[in-house]
């Protein structure tokens, strides 16, 4: 069995897919699974199993599947090997669908790229019902490769009742992000270690000489960490607060428990499933959570570990 994945979008919007994945890996344990996407973020899925190789969705010849020519041969003889093409690629006028199948007996099936069902893992189970494929449980989980969770648990070396909280400040807009003076606020309130952690989105807004000035001496600064090496760091932390973001899907996926910040953005779509993610919303705006919010929240996620 050979399945092909046609799955776009960043970090996030590729861990939501993993149920459906898992599904796929549950009934076929030996297919060869290989996905077209997000390279980066594709390649947890990897090292967690879910997939067997990866291909980049910038490469140039996945434009010629939205022509109107025909396929050219090398290309139309790789897509035939597959048994299962699975789409959540967008396709609105329908040009891709129209390629598949590519031979007789290759079974297509598809789903918007944009969710229509909360949580948003379950938007894309449901085409996998055609195969005899459900689940009620959308809980995306990634079991780190022993290279990775064999990292050092943090560099303070604490006991597992104190190791760093991980704190993410940014997302993919600035509408999803809590103001930073309230993060570091928060931070200077917390009576443990922090890792803090930093992507490209944050560079400008989270500089690094307002950073030694304002941060106090138990904060590590963690930026652009490997995924792989990012969620091993992450699977070691007490705990994790941040936003709608990739990086609060990563968390969750590894078991972290999180706290995380909602506003403009619907939790029931896009917070990750699971008795260890807890939300945070006053309304449209992150303005609304108060400090006293978040620390309650994060006091609460702690006590529930005890």
């Amino acid at each position: 069995m050979r399945i092909l994945v046609l799955k776009g979008g960043a970090i996030g919007d590729f861990l939501v897919t993993l149920p459906a994945l898992g599904l796929l890996r549950s009934k076929w344990p030996d297919a060869r699974i290989e996905l077209v996407g997000n390279a980066r973020a594709a390649a947890l899925g990897v090292g967690g199993g879910y997939l067997d190789a990866v291909h980049s969705q910038h490469e140039a010849r996945w434009s010629a599947l939205f022509g109107a020519t025909p396929l050219p041969a090398a290309l139309s003889a790789w897509l035939a090997e597959f048994d299962l093409v699975l789409n959540y690629w967008p396709d609105p006028d329908g040009l891709l669908g129209r390629r598949f199948p590519v031979r007789a007996g290759q079974q297509y099936l598809s789903a918007p790229a944009t969710p229509t069902l909360a949580p948003a893992a379950r938007h894309f189970c449901e085409p996998l019902r055609a195969l005899g494929l459900s689940t009620t449980d959308y809980r995306a989980r990634l079991a780190l490769p022993k290279s990775a969770a064999g990292l050092p648990a943090s560099r303070f070396g604490l006991a597992s009742r104190q190791r760093p909280l991980a704190i993410h400040p940014g997302s993919g807009s600035p509408r999803k992000n809590w103001p930073a003076a309230r993060w570091l606020e928060l931070i200077g309130r917390l009576e443990t270690p922090v890792l803090l952690v930093l992507g490209e989105a944050e560079t400008e807004s989270w500089s690094a000489p307002s950073l030694g000035r304002l941060l106090p001496p138990s904060v590590e600064v963690s930026r652009n960490l490997p995924l792989l090496d990012l969620a091993a760091r992450l699977a070691q932390c007490r705990l994790f607060l941040g936003h709608d973001s990739g990086l609060s899907h990563l968390a969750a996926a590894v078991g972290t428990p999180c706290v995380l910040l909602f506003g403009p953005t619907d939790p029931a779509m896009w917070a990750p499933p699971g008795g260890h993610v807890r939300v945070v919303r006053r309304g449209d705006t992150l303005d609304a959570i108060t400090m006293e919010d978040a620390a309650a929240a994060s006091a609460a996620a702690i006590a529930a570990m005890r």
